[in-house]
């Protein structure tokens, strides 16, 4: 299991699909599983049911979905925030990545899919999960400024990985 943490913008969606797509495994996000499984969006259950409902609801899907088979996991920003989802996270690999304030707000605009985008403090919110994405990772791969290609290389490189055969 890879896991991919990060803040909004780090680009866990875009890598994590070419992570999978080149180790030849599945690509799972825990955003798209909740919805599924809900019928409702990330942003509805903020705004109806407040974010620790939210936090418990996506702490359960995660548990869940690291006990399955191997796949490449991105994990929604505050995931790590959870107590029981740190520890869950033990032994597997966590890669962070790793992105600056002021790029992932450039990454991520005006996107009204992100319930928390229109905090005014959240650039408080992402320094305070600096120290649990740092705590819970066992790699850190920087992102700033770099192509998705280049993460996912960079990644495959530092766990050993080579790319699925293509048939």
């Amino acid at each position: 299991m890879i896991v991919l943490i990060g803040f909004m913008g780090a680009g866990k969606t875009t890598v994590g699909h070419l992570l999978a797509e080149r180790l030849g495994l599945p690509f799972m996000d825990t955003d798209l599983v909740i919805e599924q499984r809900t019928r409702r969006s990330v942003r509805d259950i903020f705004g109806t049911d407040g974010e620790p409902a939210f936090r418990e609801l996506e702490h359960t899907v995660t548990a869940e979905l690291l006990a399955g088979p191997d796949a490449v996991l991105a994990l929604g920003g505050g995931a790590v925030q959870h107590p029981a989802t740190r520890q869950a996270l033990h032994g597997h690999h966590v890669i962070y990545l790793e992105v600056g304030y002021a790029e992932s707000m450039l990454r991520v605009g005006q996107d009204a899919y992100r319930p928390l985008l229109g905090d005014p403090g959240l650039e408080g919110i992402f320094r305070r999960r600096l120290a649990s994405y740092q705590a819970v990772a066992t790699q850190t791969v920087p992102t700033g400024g770099r192509r998705p290609e280049a993460i996912c290389l960079d990644i495959q490189a530092r766990l050993g990985r080579t790319p699925a055969e293509r048939p």
